[in-house]
This record gives C-alpha cells, structure tokens and sequence, in this order.
C-alpha cells in the first residue's frame, strides 16, 4: 500500500510539470501568436479573371526580365550573382517556379506592392525604396494587368517540385543549408546592408525552433518577431509544408528513429518495473 501512496504522489507531481509547468514555461519562450494566414486576408484581393497569353505581353512589356531571369521560358538572368546582389542587395528570383511556390493572391499583392505584400514597409521608404519596384500598370486596366501576369506565371510553373528544390527556389537566396552543401546566391557582404545583418544558416533550425514556430514565423516573421528585417514569404500552404519538410530531412534526418527508440525504452522501463516490484514483494516477503 505504501508504494502505491508514493507513485500516486510520484504520478501527481509529475502531471503537475508535464501539464502546469511545462505549458507555462513554453508561452514564455514562445508567445502564443495568430495562426499562419495562409489566405493572406490582410492583403486585398485582386477578383479579376487573368489571362496568360495576355500577362506573357504584360511581363514582357513592364520590363519584368530587366531584374528577373525566367529559365524555364528560356530567359537567363540580365546579372550574375554578384552584380545582382551589388544591385539590389540580394539576388532576384528566377521566376519559372513563382506561380507553383506562391499565393496568387500574394503574388498579385506583390506585384503591385512589394513590401506591403512582404510586411517590410517599417523598413523602406520613399528615401529608401523596395529594391522591386511597384508596377503601375501599362495604361490599362491595373488589376487586370496584374491578374494576367499571374495567370501567365502560373500557366508556366512545374506541375510539381521536390521538397528540396521548392527550398532552393524560395530560400536559398538568403538562407544556406550548410549541412547539406548549398550556399545561398547572394553575396553575404551586399546582404547585411538590405537585411542587418547575414541570414542564419538553416540546417538545424528545425530543431532549435521546431514546426509551430517555423509554420507562423515563415508564413509572418512579424507575429514572431515584431520589426524584423526578413519579409514574408508568401508560400501556399503545401509548399510552405515542404519547406518544412526538407529542414526537418536535412537537420531532424533521426526523427523517426529517436521516437520509435523511445517506445523501446518507455516499454523497457515499464517492464523493468514490473519484474523489480515482484522481486522487491519477493524479497520481502523471505525478510518478514
């Protein structure tokens, strides 16, 4: 009976830590923010119906490709690394993957402009402009410009991509993945004045912060850090996720294999139990 009085106190405590304690400590280190808006309802929406032959005239005539490189259609880069990031002080995109990566309705925000779409306006303006400019349109109808060049960037993107390339695409850019030998394409020396300071590397971030903050953080750096410098990325939800996914491959490859190890080990202790209870009732029971 007396055991059973210490593990019910044993029981209890621990419930105290795991579902008191624990909960407590966790909003300290990570403040309870917003769920990730994947809607980007804060954006206004652009309803009009586009179309990609028209926006493939657009994108040509609103000198698109004088900063952007659009591989897939065959149209390189206008710069290399170097000279873009000197330029601009970070590298472009390609846009051959824009219209699988990104929102339609972010896309169309962004486009029209940049850094309210990438909730980085605390950081540039009129002094200090956004390296993208805004379109203005070509004389038409803005929205409907605007809309055809998204259907065009979307009529162009890959069916699918791989985790690792959808990465490579949005992020690689700023954020290197040293663990797994990529480097980001921008010059560290011509980011720290556009960002603050050099992006971390990333290969371990899912571990050190986790898929809860990762999910918000990416999807609003502000809800997490309020005032940062790193603009919002405009990922849809499922290329967000491999995103996501790729880190946790990269930095978390034994994820699968540490928690089904740790079933062995919870069974172990579970068994082990048993067998030092019936020892210690047997051994006792020979004393008294």
């Amino acid at each position: 009976m007396k055991e059973l009085k210490i593990l019910a106190v044993v029981i209890f405590f621990t419930g105290v830590v795991y579902w008191g304690v624990e909960p407590y400590a966790h909003t300290q280190l990570h403040p309870h923010v917003a769920p990730a808006d994947f809607n980007f309802e804060d954006l206004e929406k652009n309803t009009k119906k586009g179309d990609p032959v028209k926006g493939a005239e657009v994108f040509m005539m609103a000198g698109c490709t004088a900063c952007h490189g659009v591989e897939s259609q065959g149209m390189p880069a206008p710069m290399d690394d170097a000279t873009a990031s000197a330029s601009f002080g970070v590298v472009p995109p390609d846009l051959s993957s824009a219209g699988y990566l990104y929102d339609a309705n972010f896309l169309a925000a962004l486009i029209k402009n940049p850094a309210v779409a990438l909730k980085v306006e605390h950081k540039f303006s009129d002094e200090k402009p956004h390296p993208m400019t805004s379109f203005f349109g070509l004389g038409g109808d803005i929205d409907q410009e605007i809309a055809d060049m998204v259907a065009y960037l979307q009529s162009i993107a890959p069916k699918s991509m791989s985790d690792k390339e959808v990465y490579e695409d949005a992020c690689l850019r700023c954020h290197s993945i040293k663990y797994d030998k990529l480097y980001m394409t921008t010059d560290e020396e011509a980011i720290v004045p556009y960002m603050g300071t050099v992006p971390p590397d990333l290969s371990m971030m899912i571990r050190s912060k986790g898929e809860e903050y990762l999910t918000t953080f990416i999807n609003n750096p502000q809800k997490q850090l309020p005032g940062t410098a790193m603009p919002r990325v405009g990922l849809k939800e499922s290329t967000q996720k491999q995103v996501i996914s790729y880190l946790e491959s990269v930095g978390d490859s034994k994820k699968a294999e540490r928690e089904r190890v740790g079933l062995y080990i919870m069974g172990f202790f579970v068994i082990l139990s048993i067998f030092a209870y019936l020892w210690k009732k047997k051994v006792w029971k020979e004393v008294e």
